[in-house]
């Protein structure tokens, strides 16, 4: 009886292991699957986002494109600035010309840089946004200012990208409309205010 007994238990053991192990491959064959599909849905998403945002400012053209020159005016107004109490912020170059370039360290918003490329005088100002570390990229952006009355003036603020392969397929969760796209909205309510005071 004993041995009959080791024997039932040994095989129920065995047993055991065998479903276990066919459970973890079950397992592991559903994650590899999953992920091989995320993979071949990624290779059809779109990876490039264009963002843009407007707001009227009661104030003259010169005015209002005179302070968006100035990459240190936008801890004034700038949602992004405003974000982390205890980013740390350097500027190199003469603000608000271009090279200028406006650096930042934080550990709520990663690091990089802005620098103004290019600056059509009363119109435009193109800026290349710099990004650092595990999300490392480089987006172009700008701001534009339009003439709507001798003491109104449309800024439009503007920024494109692309997300690398499969790191596109995060844009199934995530809007990058919606997430950036919001901030800009915040931050142009803020720059009215400020100008406007």
């Amino acid at each position: 009886m004993f041995k009959f007994v080791n024997v039932f238990k040994t095989i129920q053991t065995i047993i055991k292991i065998l479903f276990d192990m066919k459970l973890f491959k079950t397992i592991l064959l559903g994650l590899g699957g999953l992920l091989a599909l995320i993979l071949i849905i990624a290779l059809f998403m779109k990876k490039d986002y264009a963002i843009e945002r407007q707001i009227s400012i009661n104030k003259p053209n010169d005015e209002v494109f005179e302070y968006l020159k100035s990459l240190k005016n936008q801890q004034n107004w700038s949602t992004w600035n405003q974000a982390d109490p205890e980013m740390k912020l350097t500027f190199r170059g003469t603000d608000g010309t271009v090279g200028s370039v406006s650096a930042w360290e934080s550990n709520m918003m990663g690091d990089g840089e802005q620098e103004v490329v290019k600056i059509i005088e009363g119109e435009r100002i193109d800026t290349e946004l710099r990004f650092k570390g595990m999300f490392a990229s480089v987006s172009p952006a700008y701001l534009k200012t339009e003439v709507l009355t001798d003491s109104t003036t449309r800024v439009t603020w503007g920024m494109s990208g692309k997300m690398a392969y499969p790191m596109n397929f995060m844009q199934v969760f995530i809007s990058m409309e919606d997430m950036i796209g919001t901030e800009y909205e915040k931050s142009l309510v803020q720059l009215k205010g400020v100008l406007e005071k």
